[in-house]
């Protein structure tokens, strides 16, 4: 069974789980994700992998479509070129993708736990162990996580849209522009902010996973001003640091350039980019992503403390969201779990 002593539905504060850090800065979110380096590095190895298999994917589908499209027919080497291309995008998208939420499900699991806790457990379990059995006992099954996931980051999406203070932070004319910038930038803080519901989810601890995810979306609009500021200091300062490594991923391609014959430095200039940005990707996805998350998981966490809900934001959100009123029907009707092994 889980443990809900921190979950309390029915009162004002709806949770009293206590937290082992009092600032959300790079400083605390660096310290944090380099105690769960092992995670980052499973990331960045299926990631790297992948990579791999993406560049030697793309060469066969491109060389064997041309040769197939000179040899034989034009049509043949398109079709052939789609065929490969499309399964790789089928591949990615029901294979990779959701392998790689599973790892990162189980690595908010441990941020969570040191997060609230300061260690996980008494210190005598793996981390991995950790956050397989925490996210297994929690949701029983896989699809429930993945299919609350999808429905949180759209009942965000939803709300993030709706938002009205950024214009008014910039009330000067002439600056839409940089107003449609800003907007920008809180769609793609999004993906941190249904990851750290799922972090309010495990930290309060609640049996009905369904009611803390709708709790903590309430929780996420009433503190939405100082959370994206947050989130959006997040994404700049990821865009940066994306280019930055781009640019020294740049370097071996370079040095491939300098040893490759005149005849082939054209293609090899193409390879080099392309496999600078996919590298350069990768180290982003695995090291860099979950710092910057930490920084808004902590920085929610910090703002809800002995915080009380405003239940007006129910009927609001069911207004603008029908997958809030998804969640809310799923919180009072949750689905059975399995006993956790």
């Amino acid at each position: 069974m889980t443990d809900d002593a921190h979950s309390h539905p029915d009162l004002p504060v709806r949770h009293s789980y206590a937290l082992s850090v009092e600032r959300a800065g790079f400083g605390t979110a660096l310290s944090l994700v380099l105690r769960t380096l092992p995670y980052a590095a499973v990331r960045f190895g299926i990631l790297f992998a992948f990579s791999v298999v993406t560049i030697v994917w793309f060469v066969t589908a491109v060389g064997i479509g041309s040769w197939l499209g000179a040899k034989v027919h034009p049509f043949i080497g398109v079709g052939w070129m789609i065929m490969l291309l499309g399964t790789y995008g089928y591949l990615w998208w029901f294979v990779v993708r959701y392998v790689l939420y599973l790892v990162q499900a189980g690595h908010i699991a441990v941020l969570t736990e040191l997060i609230t806790k300061g260690r996980i457990e008494n210190g005598s379990v793996g981390m991995f162990d950790y956050g397989r059995r925490v996210v297994t006992d929690r949701f029983g099954q896989v699809n429930l996580l993945f299919a609350l996931h999808l429905l949180v980051r759209g009942v965000v999406g939803a709300f993030n849209r709706t938002l009205d203070w950024v214009s008014q932070l910039l009330p000067i004319p002439g600056l839409s522009s940089v107003v449609g910038i800003v907007n920008a930038i809180v769609r793609a803080a999004t993906t941190y902010i249904d990851e750290t519901i799922f972090s309010y989810n495990l930290a309060r601890g609640d049996e009905n996973p369904w009611r803390s995810s709708k709790d903590g979306i309430i929780y996420y609009c009433q503190n939405s001003m100082e959370i994206l500021k947050t989130a959006a200091w997040v994404v700049v300062l990821d865009k940066v640091l994306t280019v930055l490594l781009w640019v020294v991923m740049l370097v071996p391609a370079g040095l491939l350039m300098f040893v490759l014959p005149v005849s082939l430095k054209p293609g090899g200039m193409i390879l080099g980019f392309v496999v600078a940005a996919l590298f350069a990707s990768n180290v982003r996805q695995a090291f860099l992503k979950p710092v910057f998350l930490v920084m808004v998981m902590t920085k929610f966490h910090l703002a809800v403390r002995n915080q009380a809900i405003n239940t007006e934001w129910d009927d609001r959100l069911s207004s603008v969201s029908a997958k809030f009123r998804d969640i809310k029907e799923k919180a009072l009707a949750p689905p059975p779990l399995p006993a956790a092994r």
